[in-house]
């Protein structure tokens, strides 16, 4: 994917814009109603994605300069972040939101090609090349965008998303052993093996298969030969990652 690094920056340009004109007439009393994530408002979907902007931004800035730009907030210090930014107005949380991608898709333009492959580390403690903070990014902006039920869902998700999302999550599938035998995506002409061995084969739009693998959509939307299994929290580290 490193090869495809302007269509990845595009992908997130587009996401970024459909996002904003979802949240560009957000009143006070919508940011604070429930998102689909369990006792998060919409308020704390917008925070956490402002977060995760300023934090993929500092791994480019050490992709860039080989030097981290100051201290790196750790889960207690991002968790203080998201309780106190949740409770803002509808405009400071859209403004916040949009200043930071801004500057994410600046950072990630102005990124030299030969600095792309450098390896830096996610907060979890695996490893990525930078060109890989535009991929997190684009998959966080599409599926929580779904989060905020302003109208946006899984069958609003691209094409090219869903089978990039779909050809990485069935590969850590695999990896992990999850008792399902293959995974057919009916409209998109593409099946994946999961294990070879016993265990259900799932069918469906790819849109709703991701969107069950994400936990966002009932596996009621998909046809299955047999009882499916529960599955690990998404997004899993891809396979076989880069160390």
């Amino acid at each position: 994917m490193e090869g495809d690094f302007a269509s990845l920056l595009e992908a997130v340009r587009a996401s970024a814009e459909r996002l904003d004109a979802s949240t560009v007439r957000l009143t006070d009393r919508q940011a604070r109603e429930p998102s689909l994530l369990p006792g998060w408002t919409r308020g704390h979907v917008l925070t956490h994605l402002a977060s995760s902007a300023g934090a993929y931004r500092w791994m480019l800035a050490v992709a860039r300069t080989g030097t981290p730009p100051g201290p790196r907030p750790d889960s207690a210090e991002l968790a203080r972040r998201l309780r106190e930014g949740a409770g803002r107005g509808a405009d400071a949380l859209v403004a916040d939101l949009r200043s930071g991608l801004d500057g994410l898709l600046a950072d990630a333009a102005a990124l030299p090609a030969g600095r792309r492959t450098v390896l830096v580390t996610a907060l979890a403690g695996w490893r990525h090349p930078a060109w890989y903070v535009l991929w997190r990014a684009w998959r966080e902006l599409e599926v929580h965008h779904v989060d905020l039920q302003l109208g946006y869902g899984p069958r609003g998700w691209p094409r090219a998303f869903v089978l990039r999302a779909l050809e990485e999550s069935t590969a850590a599938l695999a990896e992990r052993e999850v008792p399902v035998a293959r995974v057919e995506a009916e409209d998109l002409g593409r099946s994946w093996a999961l294990g070879g061995g016993p265990g259900p084969v799932v069918r469906g739009p790819g849109h709703a298969l991701l969107a069950w693998f994400a936990g966002r959509g009932s596996a009621a939307a998909l046809y299955s030969d047999a009882p499916l299994p529960g599955l690990p929290p998404w997004p899993l580290p891809p396979v076989p990652g880069w160390g």
